[in-house]
């Protein structure tokens, strides 16, 4: 009879260090990406529509139902009547106060919704 021998255990070292060489590359990688560090020369091209790059419209609610629009308090009227005057297509930033009134959020969101402003970024932290 031949001596067989008998495999009771799996060897997972090589497995352990392929998965460490992944790791190492998916952080490495992510956080080139959140830096913006990646250098990139983009190619030209002499005709193109140039698209105006307009700023970010920030609007705040803080934790006493503050609505402020680029730093300048409005009631909702009259944020409402700002935003008018915006072209549907700005993008809107909106920071809300974790302890503020959660209606003083919907509010906003009603304006922005009525005057279909769809560009619209919720500022939350990590």
């Amino acid at each position: 009879m031949k001596n067989r021998k008998k495999f009771n255990e799996i060897n997972v070292i090589p497995f352990i260090d392929i998965m460490l060489v992944l790791l190492v590359m998916v952080l490495t990688t992510a956080t080139f990406i959140k830096q913006g560090v990646i250098p990139v020369d983009l190619p030209n091209a002499k005709e193109s529509d140039k698209k105006d790059n307009k700023k970010e419209i920030h609007i705040t609610v803080t934790k006493d139902g503050k609505l402020f629009l680029e730093k300048r308090e409005m009631t909702p009227k009259t944020l409402e009547v700002e935003l008018m005057k915006i072209d549907k297509e700005q993008t809107v930033v909106l920071s809300s106060d974790k302890q503020a009134v959660f209606q003083d959020f919907v509010t906003v969101m009603d304006i922005l919704k009525r005057l279909k402003h769809e560009q619209l970024y919720i500022v939350t932290k990590d």
